[in-house]
């Protein structure tokens, strides 16, 4: 890729300290090798173990890292102090986008469809079981549980609470799980998301092979087309950028409902964005470089 010969030295942030650090890990890793292979000056940077103050050392970043530290502003901010470009969102849409309460309260203020939810300690008597609970900025599905009855709900809050203050209590949804990953301005084909778990969780995603991925996902032109701008809206008025991916299920009347926008989606090789772009004949070390590409300052 021509367009690489300029970006210059290349950190790869990935670990960290959060909770998914052990899949940044693998995700950087993944990268590092693409960038590499792709003949850039590209290294690893890992801030759990060296001084981010190191970064002002590189011309561009490629933030791997996922959840607290990586993906909620805070690294973007460091990065925005220190004028170097990166990879992803900026420093509001990433603490936004994180924050899976006030992302929905900024979808449902704007008409855009996402499952009935309450945050744990407020009314959650009106949503009517089974339900969903999640830390409301945790990623990878860590610390969520469906829950039937009232004695699981209190349980299944107690234990979220344990990754996070705020904790969201979510309708659940019935239907089929998609995810949109987008790239640019590009929204890439919709993978839809099959698991024997009740839902697709941390070991269907990482540790399973009984998941299967669909993508193309099946859905019929129209259906896809109205998925794909429904994703692209719910990224763009969260104030994303560069590249991400946005979840999205049916509910039991076939409607899609919007659920949360990663802005640091994995790249490891259960990863989905990868597996999306490859449907459209982009290889993983070309998409590595289109997303170092899209890297800028946004303050």
């Amino acid at each position: 890729m021509q367009r690489l010969a300029t970006v210059g030295r290349v950190a790869v942030l990935a670990g960290g300290h959060s909770a998914e650090r052990p899949v940044s890990l693998k995700s950087g890793a993944a990268v590092l090798n693409a960038l590499q292979e792709l003949g850039l000056d590209a290294h690893g940077f890992d801030p759990a173990e060296q001084d981010v103050q190191g970064l002002a050392q590189f011309d561009r970043v490629f933030i791997a890292l996922h959840g607290r530290g990586g993906e909620d502003g805070v690294i973007q901010g460091v990065l925005e102090y220190l004028k170097v470009p990166y990879t992803g969102s900026g420093v509001m849409a990433s603490a936004l986008a994180m924050d899976k309460v006030r992302t929905k309260l900024l979808w449902r203020a704007l008409g855009l469809p996402t499952p009935e939810f309450a945050v744990a300690g407020e009314d959650i008597g009106r949503l009517p079981f089974p339900l969903m609970v999640k830390p409301a900025r945790e990623g990878s599905s860590i610390g969520m549980c469906k829950v039937d009855d009232a004695a699981g709900l209190a349980a299944a809050i107690e234990a979220a609470q344990s990754f996070d203050t705020d904790v969201l209590v979510e309708t659940w949804m019935s239907g089929a799980e998609f995810t949109v990953g987008i790239l640019g301005d590009q929204v890439l084909p919709s993978i839809r998301l099959e698991t024997p778990n009740s839902f697709y969780d941390y070991d269907a995603k990482y540790r399973l092979e009984t998941t299967r991925y669909h993508c193309p996902s099946g859905l019929p032109a129209q259906q896809e087309q109205a998925l794909q701008a429904l994703a692209l809206r719910a990224f763009q008025v969260v104030g994303c950028q560069g590249w991400g991916r946005v979840d999205v299920m049916q509910d039991a009347d076939g409607n899609f409902q919007l659920l949360e926008v990663n802005t640091a989606p994995g790249m490891t090789d259960h990863s989905l964005v990868p597996m999306a772009a490859k449907a459209v004949g982009l290889g993983f070390a070309e998409l590595v470089g289109e997303i170092l590409l899209t890297a800028s300052c946004h303050g």
